[in-house]
């Protein structure tokens, strides 16, 4: 599991000066990165490289949304794999405030490579047993 705090800013919020959801997904975007950086040992450029990859995009997502955040507010936003296949993964992510668990989301995303037949296409490629196991531990 990936832990990180995150100070909410004036630039995150709506509005109503609550944070705006969107921003939330970019959060997550950010502990993904981080959960496989400190499971690998590496950043996710050196990541792409070391497994001759393009990226691990994002093929569905969402989140249940339990109660607000606001400017100043600081949360914590926890980050794990749950579920492995052949070149897709899931990825959870809960968000507190203080103690309260304030949202609840999902990631599925594919471990993808330049598609052998035509290289300016992206294609799932299978996920290394060492990834598996970095981020099953």
């Amino acid at each position: 599991m990936f832990r990180r705090e995150v100070l909410i800013e004036w630039g995150d919020c709506d509005p109503a000066g609550i944070v705006f959801y969107p921003r939330y997904f970019a959060m997550f975007d950010a502990n993904t990165a981080g959960l496989f950086s400190a499971a690998l040992g590496c950043t996710k450029f050196e990541m792409l490289a070391r497994f001759g990859i393009i990226g691990i995009p994002m093929v569905d997502t969402g989140a249940k949304f339990l109660i607000p955040s606001k400017f100043g507010d600081v949360i914590t936003i926890e980050t794990e794999a749950t579920e492995f296949r052949r070149s897709s993964f899931n990825i959870s992510h809960q968000v507190f405030r203080g103690a309260e668990l304030a949202i609840t989301a999902h990631e599925t995303r594919v471990w993808a490579g330049r598609h052998p037949d035509d290289p300016a296409r992206i294609t799932g490629v299978a996920i290394p047993q060492e990834v598996k196991d970095r981020l099953s531990q």
